[in-house]
């Protein structure tokens, strides 16, 4: 019964660490009966193909954590008074569910006020490095240089003064050496000029819209969407009851026209529009800011790849010509540089930042002070820039790598974005369906994101998907188009053959 915790361990990770992780999972899901004897190390080390000592000093481990007792000449069993009293819970065959719900549970359905749970929301497999083609969007190649360098900032902050800067409970304010490298070396380069008390840190992008949702938005209040556009924004303001407007897109982002007129809250995303990539040009930027001002309506801009544009300069962020006040910027710190640390800031007036710090102390206080502390010290001694640039160029080779091998291999598909970001979004022909593409091409080994989740209503297209390109090694882009492709005439050859014989 244990055999199926055991799947290849995962490249990157330590065999310990992995071993131990499968081991509670195996006796939290009751596939190990108390009564039981652990397998022996020489049977385990064997099964897995890994060293007995690997085995021992795991089992060791558990043991010395109370999760296993030893006995002598016996082996180890499940410690199962340790769990009952540590984590409330009893050990059971696995032919029964660890979470059965008792006699006089609460109904749970009928006391939510919200079902988060029921939205449709983006989907990423948990094993995507698997695929021998990952063109998943949102992550991204591991970079030793950048791992190092972030590891001796994080020992330079566990040392004298930095460290006395972040072991004391903050309660509402942000490390300040963060918010000045914020100031003086991001927000420079989109063109912004901020104070201090205009700058709130948070735990990424989702979290600063949440804030905003809980703090700006009401029932019926009129949110203009990008359509397609950004899912999580989406479901973020339909949880609090917004009215949900889909707006309008083309080639070079927004519509700026009639389609705005009620909106009093819009979210948007002019410098790479998600997902399709496109970048708003500047003219347009001016169109909207001028809309704002005389329409009265709010603007959230989401500047979440600013810095990756391969062929010129950046456009100025739309904040930047901003002197109303009404533009609120949502920057992330942390997605192209290790996406896990979820760290991001919001930008905007005074008085708005001032109520979103007091909102974010009953929420989480403040973002862990040590990551923020890690997080200045890489940006002040310019980690931070260098991983830009690297990343700058590798996007770049990638992103020309992908439009050659689309061009040859995908010839009746079209690629939409400017020259810049992590991915490419991809309209096929109409009657193809991008959800058996993904699962015949799964079977080459090559992951895709049907697109259809990103359009607001019921009547969504299938035949977009994005390709995303920043955890793909460049060496794998062409093969894995190549497969793509394939894939595309197996199917066309598939629909041939089917109306032949329905003839």
């Amino acid at each position: 019964m244990l055999e199926r915790y055991f799947h290849p361990f995962e490249a990157g990770r330590g065999l310990q660490e992995q071993l131990r992780e499968r081991l509670l999972n195996a006796i939290f899901d009751g596939a190990m009966l108390p009564s039981e004897v652990m397998p022996s190390s020489r049977k385990l080390s064997k099964l897995l193909k890994v060293s007995r000592n690997t085995v021992v000093l795991v089992y060791e481990q558990l043991a010395q954590d109370g999760y296993l007792t030893p006995s002598e000449r016996r082996g180890y069993f499940i410690n199962e008074k340790f769990l009952r009293q540590q984590l409330n819970i009893s050990l059971r065959p696995s032919s029964q569910k660890l979470f059965d719900r008792p006699d006089h549970a609460p109904n749970w359905e009928s006391r939510m006020q919200t079902e988060s749970a029921q939205m449709l929301a983006i989907v990423k497999p948990r094993n995507w490095r698997e695929y021998r083609y990952p063109f998943i969007y949102g992550q991204i190649e591991a970079d030793e240089q950048t791992a190092a360098r972030w590891r001796d900032c994080a020992r330079i902050a566990a040392m004298g003064a930095h460290m006395r800067s972040w072991v004391d409970d903050q309660v509402t304010l942000d490390d300040p050496l963060l918010v000045e490298q914020i100031i003086q070396r991001v927000l420079p380069k989109r063109g912004i000029k901020a104070r201090p008390e205009e700058i709130l840190v948070t735990i990424g992008t989702q979290n600063s819209l949440y804030m905003l949702a809980q703090l700006l938005g009401r029932p019926g209040l009129i949110v203009g969407l990008e359509d397609p556009g950004y899912v999580d924004a989406r479901n973020i303001f339909d949880l609090i009851g917004c009215e949900l407007r889909p707006l309008r897109i083309d080639g070079q982002g927004l519509v700026v026209d009639e389609q705005l007129n009620g909106c009093e809250m819009l979210f948007c995303t002019p410098s790479h529009q998600s997902p399709t990539g496109v970048t708003m040009p500047v003219y347009r930027r001016l169109e909207l800011l001028a809309c704002a001002r005389e329409r009265d309506f709010l603007v959230i801009e989401d500047d979440y790849e600013s810095e990756q544009n391969y062929l010129g300069n950046n456009h100025p962020s739309l904040k930047s010509f901003d002197d109303s006040g009404r533009v609120i910027y949502l920057g992330s710190l942390t997605k192209t540089l290790l996406p896990g640390l979820r760290l991001g800031f919001i930008a905007a007036d005074p008085v708005l930042i001032h109520e979103l710090r007091a909102l974010r102390r009953y929420i989480y206080r403040h973002p862990p002070s040590n990551n923020q502390r890690t997080l200045a010290l890489f940006l002040s001694m310019g980690h931070y820039d260098a991983h830009a640039r690297r990343q700058r160029d590798s996007l770049a080779r990638k992103w020309r790598l992908i439009s050659r091998a689309l061009a040859e291999y995908l010839p009746d598909f079209h690629a939409s974005g400017m020259a810049g970001g992590s991915s490419v979004w991809v309209t096929c022909p109409a009657e193809l369906d991008a959800w058996v593409l993904q699962r015949l091409v799964a079977k080459r080994g090559v992951l895709i994101e049907p697109g259809d989740i990103h359009f607001l209503g019921r009547e969504r297209p299938q035949y977009h998907f994005r390709l995303g390109f920043g955890a793909i090694a460049e060496a794998l882009i062409e093969p894995g188009i190549s497969a793509l492709g394939d894939a595309w005439r197996e199917m066309k050859c598939n629909v041939q053959v089917e109306s032949t014989a329905n003839l």
